[in-house]
């Protein structure tokens, strides 16, 4: 247990504290004798220590990878529940994921982790002011990706679990045309290229080339680097969604 508990503590900031720190505590109380969500208590407080005094602004501030994993943990839970069942092959592929990003070690530490928190009901509205006033918007767009990912994993997504990425996305002030493009990396149709750009159909061939430049600086995986490593292959597969749709619509318009 002992490095379970060190990798709990490690990396973490504004999860220990609110709704995610409950949901943390709660599920480390389900298989932790003694310990409960107030032992999380003294950490945030040390935590508020260390930032108080230097507010900057959020979206200047570098999410921290284990709050990122947090927050992916809680709200992975909140998708995989809202069709009102828990599919195995969505829960193979969190482990999967987990596996691919962190290592062995620390995926089944936070699979441990995820099994608790998916027992515990959660308010998605609180969690998500949490996170969007202490995570980047980058940061934010890409826990809105993975959960696709998520909901895909069982090849059908459902509507229950569009309708609840899209409740998440709308309290993380993510905008609907951001969302929509996300969304349509996740489905193989001939309008989705456009729908990834964040253009119409009818754009010119300049307009097509303007939203590509744009899309290409909003999900630039630099814009993730305080994230680590571990988190940059879901940004690189985000950015290739959006070079693959451009290469389609040029081939198709033979630009």
């Amino acid at each position: 247990m002992g490095s379970f508990t060190k990798w709990l503590g490690a990396g973490l900031g504004f999860t220990l504290g609110g709704p995610i720190g409950a949901a943390i505590g709660f599920a480390v109380g389900s298989f932790v004798d003694g310990f409960s969500e107030k032992d999380l208590t003294q950490e945030q407080r040390e935590y508020q220590e260390r930032v108080r005094g230097n507010r900057v602004r959020r979206d200047s501030v570098d999410t921290q990878s284990g709050d990122f994993e947090m927050s992916l943990l809680v709200l992975a839970s909140i998708v995989i529940k809202s069709d009102g069942k828990v599919d195995k092959r969505e829960l193979d592929f969190v482990r999967s994921q987990f596996v691919g990003m962190y290592g062995k070690e620390r995926a089944n530490n936070a699979f441990k982790l995820f099994s608790g928190i998916i027992k515990k009901q959660v308010s998605a509205r609180q969690v998500c002011i949490q996170i969007r006033q202490n995570m980047s918007h980058a940061s934010r767009l890409q826990l809105i990706h993975f959960l696709f990912g998520i909901a895909k994993s069982d090849e059908f997504v459902t509507e229950s679990e569009v309708e609840e990425i899209r409740k998440i996305a709308g309290y993380l002030y993510i905008n609907q045309r951001d969302f929509e493009s996300i969304k349509a990396m996740f489905y193989d149709t001939s309008e989705n290229a456009y729908k990834i750009l964040e253009i119409e159909k009818t754009a010119s061939n300049s307009e097509v080339k303007s939203g590509y430049r744009k899309m290409v600086k909003k999900y630039h995986p630099d814009k993730l680097q305080g994230l680590g490593d571990e988190h940059l292959k879901g940004a690189n597969e985000k950015f290739q969604s959006i070079q693959a749709a451009y290469e389609q619509i040029k081939n198709e318009r033979g630009m």
